[in-house]
């Protein structure tokens, strides 16, 4: 997939095209993105996605905006892996927020993104002060010469599919649940970096994550799987949190132990699956007792896994 980064360049051919901001990339972007690419494959057209950077939410109100679900390279990485070919991704400041839904059209679906046909969600408004609609842009189409559809509501379990539910469900432990809206568990990527140590000391080395996410969606103790040291993930434990026993910190961090690991990856970058939780993170009286409850985390997650 090729990344536009901004909207200075004009796409390199018409599109068919969908916008949002595909939080999470869960069942209900899937399905958009599904028919996206089917009228792609049926027009010869690429399928292309225009999404924003910062979340308009953390633009508008950064103290109220919801914790992100995927950071924007986890984000590029889901929309790719559903066969898109091209995403736009626009800055989202004060310039891109004054634009009218009528600029909007003209200057950034018609003259950058060289839309043909628009697929679009059922609640999608655009331009200052979300004066557009479906109608408008039916209207626009008429006029500049492109489609548009509206994507109807996709539902799990008679519950609209939504980036609110999913952070409901991961901010609640249920693992199950998030993975059911997602399609997929729920994953974050980082880097292996060097940490404090504190695992070895305790005999039961982790990798250091560096995550993007300063307000991670859940915490705790989870069976994990690892991806991207070979061709098949490995199993483990991992912890999300603030560390209250050892060396507490003010930014959560992820810290996986891997079952049967030792090789050298500091430098790695890896995908954290979270499949089950384990427990909330807790304060030990001291390194003794933490120490006990990690080898007792273990095993829950070998049990997990019926290693």
């Amino acid at each position: 997939m090729r990344v536009f980064r901004g909207l200075s360049q004009s796409s390199p051919s018409a599109t068919v095209l969908t916008i949002g901001n595909f939080d999470g990339v869960h069942l209900g972007h899937r399905a958009l993105l599904a028919r996206l690419c089917a009228v792609a494959g049926e027009t010869g057209l690429p399928p292309a996605v225009l999404t924003f950077e910062p979340h308009p939410r953390e633009f508008f109100a950064p103290e109220s905006a919801p914790t992100r679900l995927s950071n924007l390279r986890e984000k590029l990485e889901l929309i790719a892996a559903d066969g898109v070919e091209l995403a736009f991704v626009a800055r989202f400041n004060k310039a891109f927020a004054s634009l009218t839904a009528d600029q909007f059209i003209e200057d950034v679906l018609v003259k950058t993104l060289r839309v043909r046909h628009l697929i679009i969600g059922d609640d999608f408004r655009f331009g200052a002060r979300r004066a557009g609609d479906f109608a408008l842009l039916q209207q626009a189409g008429e006029s500049f010469g492109f489609r548009v559809e509206a994507m109807s509501t996709v539902a799990s379990a008679e519950v609209r599919v939504s980036s609110s539910a999913v952070r409901d469900a991961l901010w609640a432990g249920d693992l199950e649940r998030a993975a059911e809206l997602l399609g997929r568990p729920y994953v974050i990527d980082g880097r292996v970096v060097h940490g404090d140590k504190v695992g070895r000391q305790l005999g039961y080395a982790t990798a250091n994550i560096r995550m993007k996410h300063d307000r991670p969606p859940l915490l705790g103790v989870f069976a994990v799987e690892v991806t991207g040291l070979g061709d098949r993930p490995l199993p483990g434990v991992a912890n999300l949190g603030y560390r209250p026993t050892a060396n507490a910190v003010v930014r959560p961090i992820l810290e996986v132990h891997l079952f049967d690991f030792a090789a050298d990856i500091y430098g790695a970058h890896l995908t954290v699956r979270f499949l089950h939780k384990i427990r909330n993170e807790m304060k030990f009286s001291g390194f003794d007792e933490l120490k006990a409850q990690i080898a007792r985390d273990v095993e829950t997650a070998r049990q997990y896994f019926k290693l």
